[in-house]
């Protein structure tokens, strides 16, 4: 039930939705549309300014005092973030106002991010062309994460706009639009939310999603249900992930201080079913030994060839040669973990598999990036070192084919689920106790 007693009806109307993730200027273009076509209900404002000066653009639909902020593009190298936040506000609009609340949505929160990897939306949606564009920014540049006390670094200016707006609009929700590439659909959240988890199970399984009943994302967190996560609270992080999870140090968090839950909302591009399958794997802990010793091979190989690049292309690309050098220092690292933490003991067929996916998928990332670094350069040694990581980009694409069986999922029912996801967490949260 809403706070007004009525019951939200169905969104059948989200299943039959475009077949494509739209561009940054289309999306911005649709928003635009909206806030024209209804004045009354709907405003486009710009709420900052990237590092290479792109409009962030905020979309709000309705005026009542409480907020509902959602931020599409946390990640650049998962439009469904941004094509959902423009969707939520087509239901939205569709829908009467109720009363007292307001949605605002923040389109794209890293769009400089964005347009490197804009190439894949022009044509076929293949994993091969997905990678030929793809870049997703080192840890550190990722504007949903603040910089630590006594760091000595500044926020970042998107991480500024978004932190401003949660002291602006004090939301009692927030709402990360994430993707994945290979695996399941699951949600994190800074505190429980009565009656989510079973409805965003049925979601999923409604958009024909496996969820990620053992998360990497969330090793160690509490899991009150499959594929939903409780973030850990502040200072109890665990300090020896190889990708410290600190939620404490990111905007998710910042918005506690008002009393909002936040709903990190993760959907796949390509579903790996078994990241479904909790039960016991037969040999789990050879699967992830195996696992290790394969990243940590393509780790080393693809380190030698990025010492190929030309020092031009490392001027003039400077982020992608910043995300392959941050992959692979995270690679052993992430090996060692797998081999001290997770083998010593018996795994579910989840985590066996995702040890699997991102032994695949890390080198994927890095020789994908090395082939756009090293596209200009010349010389028997540069031709080798494409022909070499064009291997590593066949092999992995191969495995993740053909070994993990990971399948398409169209975009119009990635875009019902999660835009289902959003709505159902509003719901959930506005219902009486």
């Amino acid at each position: 039930m809403t706070d007004t007693g009525r019951r939200v009806r169905p969104l059948r109307t989200l299943d039959a939705r475009p077949a494509r993730y739209p561009s940054q200027a289309q999306a911005e273009s649709a928003a635009r549309r909206l806030a024209l076509r209804h004045p009354d209900r709907c405003r486009l404002r710009e709420v900052g300014r990237s590092r290479a000066g792109r409009p962030l653009l905020l979309l709000s639909v309705d005026r009542g005092p409480r907020a509902a902020l959602v931020v599409g593009g946390p990640h650049p190298n998962e439009p469904i973030g941004t094509a959902s936040a423009v969707r939520l506000a087509e239901v939205l609009l569709e829908r009467p106002a109720r009363p007292g609340l307001s949605w605002h949505l923040l389109l794209c929160l890293d769009p400089d991010g964005a347009a490197l990897n804009a190439g894949w939306l022009d044509g076929p949606l293949t994993m091969r062309r997905h990678y030929e564009h793809f870049f997703r920014p080192a840890f550190e540049e990722q504007p949903e994460l603040l910089p630590a006390p006594g760091s000595g670094r500044p926020p970042m200016p998107e991480s500024v706009a978004l932190t401003g707006l949660i002291d602006e609009l004090r939301p009692f929700l927030q709402c990360s639009l994430h993707g994945v590439d290979f695996g399941g659909a699951f949600v994190q959240l800074t505190d429980p939310v009565r009656g989510l988890a079973e409805r965003f199970a049925r979601s999923a399984d409604r958009a024909g999603l496996p969820l990620d009943v053992d998360s990497y994302d969330a090793v160690g967190w509490t899991s009150p249900a499959p594929g939903t996560y409780l973030m850990p609270t502040p200072g109890s992080a665990d300090t020896s992930r190889a990708l410290p999870d600190e939620p404490e140090l990111s905007t998710w968090s910042y918005a506690a201080r008002y009393g909002a839950v936040t709903a990190v909302l993760e959907v796949p591009m390509w579903a790996v079913d078994a990241v479904g399958d909790g039960r016991p794997h037969p040999a789990g802990p050879q699967a992830v030994r195996d696992a290790a010793h394969g990243l940590t091979e393509r780790a080393e190989e693809l380190s030698a060839l990025l010492a190929r690049v030309p020092a031009q292309a490392r001027k003039e690309h400077g982020p992608l040669v910043r995300t392959a050098e941050f992959n692979l220092a995270v690679a052993p690292r992430v090996a060692d973990e797998w081999l001290e933490l997770w083998c010593p003991r018996p795994l579910s067929a989840s985590r066996a598999t995702t040890a699997g996916l991102v032994a695949a998928r890390l080198p994927l990332r890095v020789a994908s990036i090395l082939l756009r670094l090293l596209a200009d350069a010349r010389g028997p040694a540069a031709e080798a070192a494409r022909e070499r990581a064009r291997a590593v980009v066949t092999e992995s694409l191969d495995r993740l084919r053909h070994r993990f069986g990971a399948r398409w999922v169209p975009v119009q029912e990635q875009l019902a689920h999660q835009t289902r996801a959003v709505l159902t967490a509003a719901d959930c949260l506005l219902q009486p106790i």
